[in-house]
C-alpha cells in the first residue's frame, strides 16, 4: 500500500509538471501600420511546433514548454523573436517591419526590396489586398492604383489584360515568380492568360520601379514585378470558395494543407475552376488552375520544396480595334466584337486563345552556418496553344454585306460552309487556323549569401536557362472544306492540309541563356549602400522546316551570341526615425531579341551586326514613415537607346501586322508620390500621383513590316522623334478608403483618374516628317468599391465579398492605335469594360 502511494506522488507529480509546463500562446501579428498580417507563420524556436495567424492576424500556439520563444515570420517582412514564460502567454500586438530574408522558395531570388534599406521606388501588395480587389479584374489589375502602372483589360477576353510600367510595356518589365523569371525569352512578353487563377495562390505581390532590387541578371527596364506564391501551411486545414459575377462569370475552388507533421513533411494542393460568357461579346472562357506544393525540412540546415501550378484556359477574344463610330453605330456598343458569329447553332470565335503553361520548381535551401546560405532552384516549363484565326479570302472582315448578319452584325460562318462545301475538289477557300507558341523551358538558379562582417554582406550567383519555342500555324476547321491548299512548304508543295496540318510557316527559335550576378550590400545604423554586377550571355539559333529543303544545311541557321552586362548601385540614409532619402543608378546592356537578329524572319538575312540595347537609369527619392503617416516621392528618368520594338497593329484591311523597328532611342522620365494614413484605428486612406513625360528619341530608317503569314509586305521609315510614347497613361492619380463599419465588416473605395495616354503609333502611317502628334485620348475615371464581412458559420470561419467596378459606368476609351492624321475619328479603339460585379464566399475549416 505505501508502495502505491509513493508511486501516486511520483505520478501526479510528473502528470503535474507537465500541465504547468505547458503554455497556450496567443497574440496578433500586425504591419508597420498596425494592420493584421493574415497567414503569418508562429514557430516555437528550436521545433517544427507552430501555426499561421487566422484573418485578423491572430494565432494561438500551444507549447509543451512554459519558457522560450516564438519566431513569426511574413513574406516581405522581417522575423521577429518574441520570448514568452508562464507570466507571458498573451505575447499581445507583434509589429513586423519589411525585411531582408524570405521563408523557402521565395529566398531564391532575394529580390524583395526592404522598407527604409533597399534604395528603390516599391509597393507591396498583401493577399488580403488581392482578394479584395481582383473579383472578375485581370490580374495585373489589382496594379492600378500603383504609381506608374497602367493596366487594362485591352480586347477584354479572359486574360488578355496587359500592364505597362513607367511607360514600359511587359516586354520591357520583368515579371518574376518565386524568383524565377517568366517574360518569353524570344521576346520578353508576358502571356497573363498562361497564369490565370495566380491571384488564387499568390501570397504577396511586389512592384519596383526603376532598377529594382533583383540580383538576378535580367535586366528590367521599366521595373520588376515579384510575385510570390503561397508555401505550405503550418496547421492541417483549408477552404472551399466560390464566387459569381456578370455576364456568367463563375468560380468554384478548393484550398487543402496538410499542415507540418513531426517529419517536416507539408503539402498544399489549391485548384480551381472558372467558367462564364464574357463581358465582351463573343467571349466565352473556361479555365482550370492548380497548384501544389510539397516542402519538406529534414533539419535546421536543410529544406526542400517542390511547387508546380499552371491554368489550362480557353476563350473568345477581340482582336480586331474598331472606329469610335463603328462602336455607336453597333446596337451592342462597347461591348461590340466582330470576331466571332455561330456555326450551325454554335457560338464559334474567329480570334481565340487556348493554352497550358505548367511550371514546376525544386527548391533547395542550405544554410551552412550562421554567416553562410545558399539557395538553388531547378525549374521547368512546358508551354502548348496558341491564338486562333482565319487563312484564306477573307470573308471575315467587320464591314463585309456579303458575311454578316445584318450591319455590324455577326459572321455567317453557315454561308462561308455552304460555299466551301460547294468548292469540292477544290479545296475551302477560307478557314479557321491557330498560330501556335509552343514550348519547353529548363533553369537552374542558384545563389550564395555569406555576412562578411556585422556591416558587410555579399552576394552572389548562377542563372543558366535554356527555351526552344516551336512556332508554326495549324488547320483547326476547313469550314465545311475537304482540304486546303498551302505552298509555303518547299519539302511538300501544294500540300492539301487537313484538320491538324501545319500550314504558312514551321520554325524553331532555340535561346540560351547563361549569367552571373554579384552584390556587395553595406548597413550600418542609418547608412546602407549595395553595389551590384551582371553578366549574360544570350545565344540564338533558327530552325526553318518550311523554307529549306531537309538536305539544306541552311535549315538551322548559326548560333549568334550577344554579351550583356550591368551595373547598378544606391545609398539609402535615415534621417531619422520618421524621414529618408535614396538615390540609385545604373547602367546595363541587354541583347536584343530574337526577331531582331532574324528581322527578314528567314536563315538567311541575319543581322549579324545587331547592337546590344543600352540602359541608363537614375532615381532620387524620399520617404517619411510616421506613426499615422507613410509617404514615398521618387523623381527618375531613364534613357534608352538602340532599343529594340516589336509593334503589333492593325492593318488598313484589319488583318494583324508585325513591325520590326530597330535602332530606336526614348527618354522616360517623371515624378511618383503615394501615401498611407491611419486617420483612426477604423479608417485608413491612400494615395498616389504619378507624371510622366515618355518621349521617342530618333526616327528610323528600313523598318520592316511582316503579316501574319511572316510575308514581307513593305519596309518603310519612320519619323516618330519627339512623339509621345502611347499605351499609357502619362499622369495618373488614385484615391483609396478603406473603413471599418465593425470588426467584422470592412467596406472599401477606390478612385483612379488616367490623363496624357497618347494612342500607340501605326508604323505604316508614320512615314513623312512633320505630322502631328499621336491623337490623344480623353482623360477618364473610375471608382471601384467592395465590402467584407466575416462571421463563424457554425465552427467554420467564413468571409464574404462584393466587389463593384466602374460604379457610374463611365463609358471610356483604355486602348487606342493612330492613324496618320492623328484625330479621333479615325483612331481604332478599344472601349473598356462598363459596370461589372461580383460576389464570392470563403469557408475555412
Amino acid at each position: 500500500m505505501k508502495n502505491f502511494k509513493n508511486l501516486l506522488l511520483v505520478v501526479l507529480f510528473f502528470t503535474t509538471a507537465i500541465v504547468f509546463g505547458q503554455a497556450k500562446l496567443t497574440g496578433i501579428v500586425v504591419d508597420e501600420m498596425g494592420e493584421p498580417l493574415p497567414g503569418a507563420n508562429v514557430m516555437e524556436k528550436g521545433t517544427t511546433n507552430g501555426t499561421s495567424t487566422d484573418f485578423d492576424g491572430k494565432f494561438v500556439l500551444k507549447s509543451k514548454s512554459n519558457k522560450g520563444a516564438v519566431i513569426v515570420s511574413f513574406v516581405g517582412y522581417s522575423n521577429k523573436q518574441v520570448a514568452f514564460s508562464s507570466s507571458k502567454v498573451n505575447l499581445g500586438k507583434i509589429q513586423l517591419e519589411a525585411s531582408n530574408t524570405l521563408d523557402e522558395i521565395v529566398v531564391t531570388a532575394n529580390s524583395i526590396a526592404i522598407d527604409r534599406k533597399t534604395p528603390v521606388a516599391v509597393s507591396t501588395i498583401k493577399a488580403s489586398d488581392i482578394a479584395l480587389k481582383l473579383g472578375t479584374q485581370e490580374f495585373p489589375e489589382v496594379l492600378k492604383s500603383t504609381p506608374g502602372v497602367y493596366a487594362t483589360k485591352a480586347g477584354g477576353g479572359y486574360g488578355d489584360g496587359r500592364i505597362n510600367l513607367r511607360g514600359f510595356n511587359s516586354e520591357n518589365v520583368a515579371v518574376m515568380i518565386n524568383g524565377v523569371p517568366v517574360n518569353d525569352m524570344e521576346n520578353g512578353r508576358v502571356f497573363w492568360s498562361n497564369w490565370a487563377g495566380l491571384g488564387d495562390v499568390t501570397s504577396s505581390m511586389q512592384v519596383q520601379r526603376g532598377l529594382g532590387a533583383s540580383k538576378v541578371a535580367v535586366p528590367s527596364v521599366g521595373g520588376t514585378i515579384n510575385i510570390i506564391s503561397k508555401t505550405t501551411d503550418i496547421d492541417e486545414g483549408g477552404n472551399v470558395a466560390f464566387s459569381l459575377g456578370n455576364d456568367g462569370y463563375k468560380k468554384f475552388g478548393f484550398t487543402y494543407s496538410t499542415g507540418l507533421n513531426d517529419k517536416g513533411l507539408a503539402v498544399t494542393v489549391s485548384a480551381a475552376k472558372t467558367d462564364g460568357e464574357g463581358y465582351v461579346d463573343g467571349t466565352p472562357f473556361t479555365g482550370f488552375n492548380y497548384f501544389l506544393n510539397v516542402s519538406k525540412e529534414f533539419n535546421d540546415k536543410h529544406k526542400l520544396s517542390l511547387t508546380a501550378f499552371g491554368s489550362k484556359q480557353r476563350h473568345g477574344q477581340r482582336q480586331n480595334r474598331q472606329l469610335i463610330k463603328t462602336y455607336r453605330d453597333s446596337e451592342r456598343g462597347r461591348k461590340y466584337n466582330s470576331d466571332w458569329g455561330y456555326k450551325q447553332g454554335q457560338l464559334t470565335s474567329s480570334e481565340d486563345n487556348f493554352y497550358h503553361k505548367p511550371q514546376i520548381s525544386l527548391n533547395h535551401n542550405w544554410t551552412i552556418s550562421d554567416k553562410t546560405f545558399i539557395s538553388t532552384a531547378a525549374y521547368a516549363s512546358f508551354g502548348s496553344g496558341g491564338g486562333g484565326g482565319t487563312g484564306g479570302a477573307n470573308k471575315f472582315q467587320f464591314d463585309s454585306k456579303d458575311y454578316r448578319l445584318g450591319p455590324l452584325g455577326t459572321i455567317n460562318f453557315d454561308k462561308i460552309v455552304s460555299e466551301n462545301i460547294a468548292n469540292g475538289i477544290n479545296g475551302s477557300e477560307s478557314i479557321l487556323r491557330a498560330s501556335r507558341n509552343d514550348h519547353e523551358w529548363y533553369g537552374v538558379l542558384s545563389t550564395l549569401k555569406t555576412d562578411l562582417s556585422e556591416d558587410l554582406t555579399l552576394l552572389g550567383g548562377v542563372d543558366y536557362r535554356y527555351y526552344r519555342g516551336f512556332h508554326f500555324t495549324e488547320v483547326t476547321d476547313l469550314l465545311g472544306g475537304q482540304y486546303f491548299i498551302d505552298n509555303a512548304n518547299v519539302n511538300n508543295p501544294n500540300n492539301k492540309a487537313k484538320v491538324g496540318d501545319k500550314i504558312w510557316y514551321d520554325n524553331e527559335g532555340r535561346v540560351g541563356w547563361l549569367g552571373g550576378f554579384g552584390q556587395l550590400e553595406y548597413a550600418k545604423d542609418a547608412l546602407s549602400a549595395f553595389l551590384s554586377f551582371s553578366l549574360s550571355n544570350t545565344s540564338y539559333q533558327r530552325v526553318d522546316y518550311f523554307q529549306y529543303l531537309d538536305t539544306d544545311p541552311l535549315q538551322k541557321s548559326g548560333t549568334y551570341n550577344f554579351l550583356g552586362y550591368g551595373t547598378k548601385g544606391g545609398v539609402n540614409y535615415n534621417i531619422d526615425e520618421k524621414h529618408g532619402v535614396f538615390v540609385n543608378l545604373g547602367y546595363f546592356e541587354k541583347a536584343p531579341y530574337f526577331n531582331t537578329i532574324f528581322p527578314s524572319r528567314n536563315n538567311v538575312d541575319v543581322n549579324d551586326e545587331a547592337k546590344n540595347q543600352k540602359i541608363t537609369s537614375y532615381e532620387l527619392g524620399y520617404t517619411l514613415r510616421g506613426e499615422k503617416l507613410s509617404a514615398n516621392f521618387n523623381v527618375y528618368r531613364t534613357l534608352w537607346e538602340d532599343r529594340t520594338e516589336v509593334a503589333r497593329f492593325q492593318s488598313q484591311d484589319g488583318s494583324l501586322a508585325f513591325a520590326n523597328i530597330l535602332g530606336v532611342g526614348a527618354v522616360h522620365q517623371g515624378i511618383e508620390f503615394d501615401f498611407k494614413y491611419k486617420a483612426t484605428d477604423n479608417l485608413t486612406l491612400t494615395g498616389m500621383a504619378s507624371l510622366g513625360d515618355w518621349r521617342w528619341g530618333n526616327n528610323v530608317k528600313d523598318v520592316k513590316i511582316f503579316n501574319e503569314s511572316n510575308e514581307l509586305i513593305r519596309t518603310v521609315n519612320l519619323f516618330i522623334k519627339g512623339l509621345h510614347v502611347g499605351d499609357a497613361a502619362q499622369t495618373t492619380a488614385a484615391l483609396g478608403l478603406n473603413y471599418k463599419l465593425t470588426p467584422e465588416t470592412t467596406f472599401t473605395v477606390d478612385y483612379n483618374y488616367f490623363a496624357d495616354l497618347y494612342a500607340e503609333f501605326d508604323p505604316s502611317d508614320r512615314q513623312r516628317p512633320n505630322l502631328p502628334e499621336a491623337w490623344k485620348l480623353p482623360a477618364y475615371h473610375l471608382f471601384d468599391t467592395a465590402l467584407r464581412h466575416k462571421f463563424e458559420l457554425g465552427s467554420f470561419k467564413t468571409t464574404l465579398t462584393a466587389r463593384v467596378n466602374n460604379v457610374f459606368d463611365v463609358e471610356y476609351i483604355s486602348d487606342a492605335n493612330d492613324r496618320e492624321n492623328s484625330t479621333a475619328s479615325e483612331a481604332l479603339v478599344y472601349y473598356g469594360a462598363g459596370r461589372t460585379f461580383s460576389v464570392g464566399a470563403k469557408i475555412n475549416f
